[in-house]
């Protein structure tokens, strides 16, 4: 009976160390942005692409808020129209100018379907004109969006935007 009992008050211990476990939190890069609510981390994002660039004798990226803005546009533009499409919003030359932004070089990547900020990154890594465009030298500036659209075939739109405001 003794034994009984000392078991039961450890499992019962044991069972209060379980309650003041805390699950380590999910990495940004993982975090579904399939729903609605979810917030792409951008310094991520910038921190993923500039490792990566570094990985290949490339200079990083920083977050830029006016191509964040830009990013955001055209992502809603392909929610809204159920698109992927570099031009739903108009030529990204032409967006850039409407901003005010004087970018001296510029890409894009565009993406749909993925729900995950690695999974982008993944897609775009391995398609040589998207790769190409992550590791475009002289871009040190980065904007991006992943718009949710629950009732659209993608679910989630994607935009990258790298560009340089340098005279080059």
């Amino acid at each position: 009976m003794i034994r009984f009992v000392a078991v039961v008050l450890g499992i019962l211990a044991l069972g209060g160390c379980a309650s003041d476990y805390a699950p380590p939190e999910q990495p940004a890069f993982y975090l579904d942005m399939a729903h609605g609510g979810a917030k792409l981390d951008a310094a991520v994002a910038a921190s993923m692409i500039s490792g990566y660039r570094a990985n290949n004798g490339l200079s990083a990226v920083v977050v830029d808020p006016e191509l964040m803005k830009v990013a955001e546009t055209q992502s809603m533009a392909m929610a809204t129209h159920n698109k992927m499409d570099h031009n739903v919003a108009g030529p990204l030359a032409r967006r850039l100018a409407a901003a005010g932004y004087p970018a001296t070089l510029a890409v894009e990547n565009v993406g749909a379907g993925y729900h995950t900020l690695a999974e982008a990154f993944s897609g775009w890594r391995d398609s040589p004109p998207h790769r190409e465009n992550m590791l475009k030298k002289g871009v040190t500036k980065l904007g991006i969006a992943a718009t949710y659209a629950p009732n659209t075939k993608y679910k989630v739109f994607w935009t990258l935007v790298l560009a340089s405001t340098e005279q080059r």
